[in-house]
């Protein structure tokens, strides 16, 4: 059924410009979004005290939560797709951040309308012993996450420096350290500065590349059409997915909306509005960055060997295109590293926060969280299938955060006038049971050794 004749018949409302071109969001969300809007009028002071700032000035949380869906494993799958099937997978691509868009404003939703994280609101709900057990797998998700971040980072100063990987993971954590003190000194608005600074970084970087080689627009367009070519091509569109829809970012989106904007019950119509232009902002650039590597590899590497790993492919892309492109590409590989690891260890922060009531100073905990990750480097495993089982993992984790985010997100005795309508319930575990079933499938598919 189409947006458009959802949208037939519905009384005029006041809805924002971001809501009618994320027709889901404005159908579900619209009469609450305008009920809440027309209660706050009758207090105007809040309102017409801020009438004169730009929405945008609230944006941030969610560009930082969108660095999670252009990490290392995301560079790894869509190069590895592009090279393989060429524009055969563009449309898991675009399902995928179609898919974290909404995810993401249920998260941050959650965060602003209760004043707790998700983590904070599953620990206000578990007894002890089930407590212990989720915040043992969210751990285990967040270390398989810090691992394929640190080694994304480490790759790209072996690529730009010739840096061993063990040193180069070193020098990510010890850099992550002071991304990490900016937030604990300065607060979160400079954090988030820093962060979207090298989104930017590795936006160029990843897109590069697009300038200088010729795609096949007509195919990019046919690449829409969901298909598979067998059973690799499954395995590798679940790994894109895996690798899009992220657990910490569910859990690290609710944090950042609550910790940036309070709990102001009296300006949540315009949090939420500003929510709804920031989710889509950051997913519409995550997106972009991860299709145009996809476009990529299908322009410049089809059926080239050695793209299945990372160096492999930088090193394909600097014959194909240059190399130029290719430092372009290592430096937007490291700026995605020293985000992406940064932010993790912020979501690991929330999640023992929420969970254990325990509060880690951050800079503690990123020297901890970064063993782990130096010791699978050290042992010298391949760093492609420690990419590929950091996914794994992190498939493990994503039901975790997934469904007891839709489900509390649903409840009115939680969020009040702000609970999911009943389309937006249906939409919600439709795609809560979409990104499920795929990632068994990328399991079960790892699990046989698909080819």
């Amino acid at each position: 059924m189409s947006l458009s004749s959802l949208h037939a018949g519905r009384r005029t409302m006041r809805l924002s410009p971001v809501l009618k071109s994320w027709g889901t969001l404005t159908l579900v969300e619209s009469g609450l979004a305008a009920s809440a809007e027309a209660a706050a009028a009758g207090t105007p002071g809040p309102e017409s005290g801020q009438r004169t700032r730009r929405l945008s000035w609230l944006w941030g949380p969610a560009f930082v939560a969108a660095i999670a869906y252009v990490d290392p494993g995301n560079v790894a799958a869509n190069l590895t797709a592009g090279a393989q099937y060429g524009y055969l997978l563009v449309w898991v691509l675009v399902l995928a951040n179609t898919m974290a868009l909404l995810v993401q404003y249920l998260s941050a939703k959650a965060g602003l309308v209760t004043g707790r994280s998700l983590p904070e609101l599953l620990g206000d709900r578990m007894r002890r012993g089930p407590r212990l057990a989720y915040w043992a797998q969210a751990e285990l998700v967040a270390a398989a996450t810090d691992m394929a971040e640190v080694l994304g980072g480490a790759i790209a100063l072996q690529i730009l420096f010739g840096v061993p990987l063990l040193v180069g993971g070193l020098i990510i954590g010890v850099v992550s350290m002071v991304l990490l003190g900016v937030q604990t000194r300065r607060g979160q608005r400079p954090f988030e500065f820093v962060i979207m600074g090298l989104l930017v970084v590795l936006t160029l970087g990843f897109m590069a590349g697009l300038f200088v080689t010729h795609v096949s627009w007509p195919a990019a367009v046919g690449g829409l059409l969901p298909r598979f070519d067998g059973p690799h091509s499954v395995l590798l569109a679940a790994s894109m997915l895996g690798a899009t829809v992220m657990p910490h970012a569910i859990y690290v989106h609710s944090a950042l909306a609550r910790d940036r904007h309070g709990t102001h019950s009296s300006h949540l119509p315009r949090l939420l509005r500003a929510t709804r232009w920031d989710v889509a902002s950051s997913m519409l650039v995550a997106g972009a960055v991860n299709i145009g590597m996809l476009l990529l590899a299908a322009a410049s590497l089809p059926g080239v060997p050695g793209t299945d790993s990372i160096q492999g492919a930088n090193a394909a892309i600097g014959r194909a295109v240059g190399p130029a492109v290719a430092v372009l590409f290592a430096v937007g590989l490291l700026a995605s590293g020293l985000a992406s690891t940064s932010v993790g260890c912020y979501a690991g922060a929330a999640v023992m926060s929420g969970l254990l009531k325990v509060r880690m100073p951050m800079l503690v905990r990123r020297a901890i969280t970064l063993v782990p990750a130096l010791v699978v480097i050290g042992t010298g495993v391949n760093p492609t299938w420690a990419l590929v089982l950091s996914q794994v993992l992190l498939s493990l984790g994503i039901p975790f955060a997934l469904i007891p985010l839709v489900r509390l997100t649903s409840q009115r005795a939680v969020m009040g006038t702000f609970a999911n309508s009943g389309v937006m319930k249906i939409v919600a575990w439709l795609v809560v049971g979409l990104i499920v079933v795929l990632n068994i499938a990328l399991i079960v598919l790892t699990l046989i050794g698909a080819t």
